[in-house]
């Protein structure tokens, strides 16, 4: 069935119940309309009937720019979901609006559940002390997905080999899309999604500001204005307008269909490679001034306090982030829980990915952080959007536009 059928179809997690009074349906929201990510959640809720015979999941899909925003309407139109997956720069904001249910105890009483393995580090999003506001399911590194037919058109070294000889930097990766934009008839260098300007702006600046040592935001003070952060915006900028090698404002490419020869993303769009035809790899990110600086991209399942059925939801929570279903997702999902990071189990998971590189990804998960966060972040982003619209342009001030972010921003941080 295509993408568009299963969402037509409402993706029911498995076929209705024929009638009983009994029957209990959940409404899970995710951002995801890719098929093999929806055939394995219902396989995990078709698992959960086991125990559950009465019961059924419909997963609907909410595309990911709008899907905060979409959700945050339908809690606050009294029609909430019962649960679904959260953003790492969200969840603040609804545990502050007290709008994701504490699912600690529940969890703590779930026979054989073993909470402490998950990380701590990869719960603190999602915990203020005993409380448990959601349970990440996936703490997946950004790495570089890269067309080798592309780089071998181009007679550049793959970047593997570069990272593994250490020579795979902010400079050599400006140096490859460079050369890969004259080569092939493609963009060097595609944002994650194509997104890098509207959705996914932190997920286009953070990796060069993080790897010239700079921040966000920290201790509530701004850090988008300070040299670091200018240093690693002006390379992008001049990447952007002045080698014309990253997809511009208002032009489309797509790695998958081959219009980009790399991009940034997680292991989870490995799931559209087959589709690609094409012969690519994944890289770690690139080094800068401050060192090797991996940036985790998070996710989590919660539970929504308003939810009529917050006990069940709990138990299908519990069910789908348990030992067994972890490692299932982690073909997609890099985990949280200790005991399945460190198996063969997930360094063999994906099938389309090599052990090699896959080890890569494992190394990411235990050394990065995970994007920057806060509870107003709502506000924080409304507020920078109009400010990086004026920054990508191509007569822009970059030190002076960095700054006019930083005072947009700071009476929320």
């Amino acid at each position: 069935m295509t993408r568009q059928g299963l969402f037509a179809a409402g993706v029911v997690a498995s076929a209705l119940l024929a009638g009983g009074a009994c029957a209990q349906e959940l409404r899970f929201t995710v951002w995801t309309g890719n098929d093999a990510h929806l055939a394995m959640l219902n396989g995990i809720a078709e698992g959960f009937r086991e125990s559950h015979p009465d019961v059924t999941v419909r997963f609907e899909t909410i595309p990911a720019g709008d899907y905060t925003q979409k959700l945050t309407f339908q809690i606050a139109g009294g029609n909430p979901p019962d649960l679904g997956w959260m953003f790492e720069d969200s969840i603040p904001a609804f545990i502050a609006a007290g709008v994701v249910e504490d699912i600690g105890p529940a969890l703590r009483e779930t026979e054989g559940y073993d909470l402490d393995d998950f990380s701590g580090p990869a719960m603190d999003l999602w915990s203020d002390g005993d409380a448990v506001y959601g349970i990440p399911f996936s703490t997946s590194p950004f790495m570089v997905f890269y067309n080798k037919e592309m780089f071998e058109a181009a007679g550049l070294k793959d970047p593997l080999a570069m990272a593994e000889a250490g020579e795979w930097t902010m400079e050599a990766f400006r140096d490859a899309a460079l050369k890969l934009t004259e080569a092939n008839d493609a963009w060097g260098f595609e944002f994650k999604d194509g997104e890098g300007y509207d959705s996914r702006i932190m997920h286009a600046i953070m990796p060069p500001i993080r790897a010239y040592g700079g921040h966000a935001w920290q201790d509530g003070e701004c850090g988008f204005d300070d040299p670091e952060a200018v240093e690693a915006v002006t390379m992008l900028h001049g990447m952007i307008f002045e080698d014309q090698s990253i997809v511009p404002p208002g032009e489309q490419g797509d790695f998958f269909s081959g219009s980009a020869a790399m991009t940034v993303n997680q292991i989870s769009r490995a799931s559209k490679m087959p589709e690609a035809g094409f012969e690519w790899g994944i890289a770690p990110l690139p080094t800068g001034p401050a060192g090797a600086a991996p940036i985790i991209g998070q996710a989590g399942i919660s539970v929504f306090a308003q939810g009529d059925k917050k006990e069940l939801a709990t138990e299908f929570a519990a069910f789908m982030t348990n030992a067994e279903n972890v490692a299932v997702m982690a073909q997609f999902f890099p985990p949280a829980r200790a005991s399945v990071l460190d198996s063969d189990a997930f360094i063999d998971a994906n099938e389309l990915i090599p052990a090699e590189q896959m080890a890569y990804v494992s190394d990411a998960i235990k050394q990065g952080s995970v994007l920057p966060s806060h509870e107003n972040a709502p506000k924080i982003l409304a507020a920078m959007k109009p400010r990086f619209d004026a920054l990508f342009r191509a007569d822009a001030d970059v030190p002076a536009t960095l700054a006019a972010v930083c005072a947009a921003i700071q009476d929320e941080l």
